[in-house]
């Protein structure tokens, strides 16, 4: 596949993807539960994709996320304390990618589209809906760190259908 295709990859499949048979089960079962794909960004600027997101309503109401603490992410968020988090749709499927280190990034992660700059880190400027949130902790969670934020902000625009991460793909609903 060339970046002239449909979907702009370099590969038409992931090249380090294990095998299914030589996932863990926990793996195989986190990979049939359907994740919204969502983008966290902090001051810096910094980004990354993430899917294992989760927002709980309260007072005051939180959003967490398994963080990759090998990313600049979440140096950039400990440094920051604070963040945003975007869900992102079908037309954000390039996006997500960029930021996920599967699509290349020439000039670096926020050099294309536009972005609207807030005190929580870089929005993009298409995004209908996004939080504004601060880091109240982080600890180790399996294979990633946990980071547990209070939503600050919330602004709540279009809502376009979201993008779904389901089996090691992007999906979408119809």
């Amino acid at each position: 596949m060339s970046f002239d295709e449909p979907g702009g990859r370099i590969h038409s499949t992931d090249p380090f993807a294990v095998p299914e048979p030589g996932k863990s089960p926990v793996r195989r079962l986190r990979g049939r539960l359907a994740s919204p794909v969502t983008l966290w960004t902090a001051p810096g600027p910094a980004g990354l994709t993430v899917s294992s997101t989760l927002i709980a309503d309260g007072e005051p109401g939180r959003v967490l996320g398994l963080i990759d603490e090998e990313s600049d992410f979440f140096d950039a968020v400990q440094s920051a304390g604070r963040f945003a988090v975007i869900p992102l749709s079908p037309a954000d499927r390039q996006l997500a990618d960029r930021f996920a280190g599967l699509f290349p990034a020439p000039g670096g992660l926020f050099a294309s589209g536009e972005w609207e700059q807030t005190e929580y880190g870089p929005v993009p400027a298409t995004a209908g809906t996004w939080a504004g949130c601060r880091l109240d902790e982080n600890r180790p969670c399996g294979w990633a760190q946990l980071l547990d934020g209070v939503i600050e902000v919330v602004h709540t625009g279009s809502s376009a259908a979201p993008l779904i991460h389901y089996r090691g793909r992007y999906s979408e609903l119809t």
